[in-house]
């Protein structure tokens, strides 16, 4: 891999690794709603002149309803449960949770149609996932922190899914397209609810940079270098730094909140790394196709004059 993949792969990384602490810190003062709101509207603003200048925007039009359940499952919903979550679930804790979604992935591939059988390595890998999960989540199981872990889980279950859609119904909608108009999507929706719970004061300093880091350098940004990692190493190297969020998400809790770096933790997260890694094992070219899907470049010279609906 070149020099310039290595720093690509470094930054996505770090920019998918740290939105659990970024967001553990905005709901100290700011809604849920706000907080989605935020980052969604401020990743738009950056990403919809992008699209427009790409062109081709009747593609959006035409593909709206998947684009819709794709938006609700990737970002309507699961950032929000993340962030209501993270009222009572450490940063670490979190992200190692959610270091289950490649373990999730195969399980829902295979129940929606993926006739690719299931062998004994793969096996081995999604019950050393789960066991990965009880450990870190069995601790926690009473209460309000039995509520979190659901939300949680349910987020992996839509960061699962929504790829899913995307590679069967979403092939033909360029990256920059599908990132812009979900983002815009999501922000509209949560207009409202955003309007209805802002605060009466203005943020801490702390919080309002949290909610620019969450949109403009864990969304915007974080989509452009994304796009840029796939173009430069492939889609089957540049999903590997899928497995390094994890421990980004854990040392960035550790370093700048104080949260406790335990035994469990330790255990937990090599148990969900190996789990992943062996469910996953021999699934190059699904990967490829999921990701190419997410990351197919704009038409050079599309034309602009049939408005997105």
């Amino acid at each position: 891999m070149s020099r310039r993949g290595w720093v690509l792969f470094a930054l996505m990384s770090v920019l998918w690794g740290i939105p659990y602490l970024m967001i553990k810190v905005a709901v100290e003062d700011v809604s849920v709603p706000v907080l989605v709101f935020a980052r969604t509207s401020l990743g738009a603003v950056l990403l919809l002149p992008l699209m427009f200048r790409a062109g081709d925007l009747g593609v959006v039009r035409r593909h709206w309803r998947p684009l819709l359940v794709f938006a609700a499952l990737e970002i309507l919903g699961p950032w929000a449960l993340l962030s209501d979550a993270e009222h009572r679930l450490s940063s670490s804790m979190t992200g190692l949770l959610i270091a289950a979604v490649p373990i999730i992935a195969v399980v829902v591939a295979r129940i929606t149609g993926d006739a690719e059988r299931l062998g004994p390595l793969r096996w081995t890998g999604l019950l050393v996932g789960l066991a990965g999960v009880g450990v870190l989540a069995g601790p926690h199981l009473g209460g309000g922190n039995a509520w979190a872990l659901g939300e949680v889980m349910l987020v992996a279950l839509g960061y699962a899914t929504a790829p899913i859609i995307a590679s069967r119904r979403l092939a033909e909608l360029p990256s920059m397209h599908l990132a812009a108009s979900s983002l815009a999507f999501a922000a509209l929706v949560y207009t409202g609810p955003a309007v209805a719970t802002w605060p009466a004061e203005m943020p801490s300093g702390r919080v309002l940079a949290a909610l620019a880091g969450l949109g403009a350098v864990c969304t915007a940004l974080a989509f452009l270098v994304f796009f840029e990692l796939i173009r430069e190493v492939g889609t089957s190297r540049a999903m590997v730094f899928t497995y390094v969020n994890p421990a980004v998400a854990v040392a960035a809790g550790v370093l700048f909140l104080d949260e406790p770096l335990s035994a469990t933790i330790m255990i937990s997260f090599a148990l969900i790394l190996c789990g992943s890694v062996l469910a996953t094992a021999r699934r190059t070219t699904e990967l490829e196709s999921a990701a190419e899907v997410i990351v197919k470049p704009a038409p050079e010279s599309a034309p602009a004059s049939e408005p997105a609906s």
